[in-house]
């Protein structure tokens, strides 16, 4: 297998010059190590779509070519890792079956890392997943400066052992990530999952002045923030958007929501309140801004979408507290017929989001500042806005 040629392309693919201190950790870093074996999307015999596992020792160009590809690489669907699934096996792509873990694709992981600004003497703590990032870190700041966590006994049990076999031996442990973390004081928290709020724990573990960077859960937010003399940070939205998975707690997430949920029956089906749209159909999930900011001003809503006859579409938006919305156009075109229940008015915020960006031209979690208490309490503003998350 000729996986140094291609590691070195995919150093150059990933946007990195020569000179750069991160092409050198990519070009000799074995991903394919990391990833022996992953899940890819597929049709299955039915049509439904379906996750199809693969072993790279049974098609090693195939391997290569997907190790060493910039994409992200998924290696867990709810708690069946790839590792201990059949040759052959296939799970359905559902709500319930959700990836759990992954590789993030490469550029993605250095896009992180730079934004932490790491120096040669940083001490880091990074999350684990695959090990294949950790082992980046390694080979840029050596592995005494690296601490490697993740809630998974599995994933932390095959990271140590991948990475020994690669040539690096860091600190590899399980840890809830929004808990307590391993004793010492870090110079850079970097977060390849998405979090609901900065935990009081990162604040705690990094040295004054230390960097944290982390991704927003259910939205498209990175935060970059600086820790201050009182114990607080402050910093700023990143200019670049990432989607990264949701931290877990356990084997599975705790808030997979059903497809039968009752809320769901009725979103397809009830009257409620009748109105047209000002603004075409937008499915938020495939947006940044818009659906950041609609998180902000009302978290944990389920987007979901259906296709019908001649190209029409239905979206729907669901809440625990019993809102919903659906709303139905024949085109891309044609403003969407809107139905809604519940104590809120779910495609009303919406509106007012695509509102606000159509007269301004953008939205203000788009490069706002940062400002995150001792107490975790983070506050992101700009132009008069602001939104408090944790």
């Amino acid at each position: 297998m000729d996986w140094k040629s291609a590691a070195r392309q995919l150093a150059g693919s990933a946007a990195i010059r020569p000179e750069s201190r991160w092409f050198e950790p990519v070009a000799t870093t074995p991903r394919h190590t990391f990833v022996p074996r992953w899940w890819a999307r597929e049709t299955g015999i039915d049509d439904r779509p379906v996750w199809a596992r693969r072993d790279g020792a049974a098609d090693p160009e195939a391997w290569v070519r997907n190790a060493y590809g910039d994409t992200t690489l998924v290696t867990r669907i709810g708690t069946l890792h790839a590792d201990h699934a059949d040759t052959a096996a296939t799970v359905p792509r559902s709500r319930e079956r959700r990836s759990t873990s992954s590789s993030t694709l490469p550029s993605l992981i250095l896009t992180m890392y730079r934004e932490a600004w790491i120096q040669d003497s940083s001490r880091l703590l990074v999350t684990c997943g695959s090990g294949y990032g950790t082992a980046l870190a390694c080979a840029r700041v050596g592995e005494e400066r690296v601490t490697s966590v993740d809630v998974d006994a599995y994933l932390v049990e095959s990271a140590r052992a991948r990475l020994a076999e690669a040539g690096h031996q860091p600190r590899v442990e399980v840890c809830d990530l929004t808990g307590d973390l391993p004793d010492g004081e870090y110079d850079r928290i970097i977060s390849t999952v998405a979090l609901p709020s900065v935990p009081v724990s990162w604040l705690r573990a990094l040295a004054p002045g230390g960097r944290l960077v982390t991704a927003i859960a259910n939205t498209g937010l990175v935060i970059v923030a600086d820790r201050t003399a009182e114990g607080g940070a402050v910093g700023r939205v990143a200019s670049m958007a990432a989607g990264f998975m949701s931290v877990r707690h356990g084997e599975d997430y705790d808030d997979t929501v059903p497809e039968d949920l009752p809320l769901w029956q009725t979103a397809q089906h009830a009257e409620g309140d009748v109105t047209t749209s000002r603004f075409p159909l937008t499915y938020v999930p495939d947006t940044w801004d818009v659906r950041s900011t609609l998180e902000l001003l009302v978290p944990g809503i389920d987007h979901r979408q259906q296709q019908g006859p001649g190209g029409s579409r239905t979206l729907y938006m669901l809440h625990a507290d019993g809102s919903w919305a659906r709303a139905t156009a024949p085109d891309r075109r044609t403003s969407p017929t809107v139905h809604q229940g519940g104590p809120r008015r779910l495609w009303d915020e919406l509106d007012r989001v695509r509102t606000w960006l159509a007269i301004d031209g953008d939205l203000p979690v788009r490069g706002a500042d940062v400002t995150i208490t001792p107490e975790g309490v983070t506050t992101l503003a700009r132009r008069g806005w602001s939104a408090t998350i944790g």
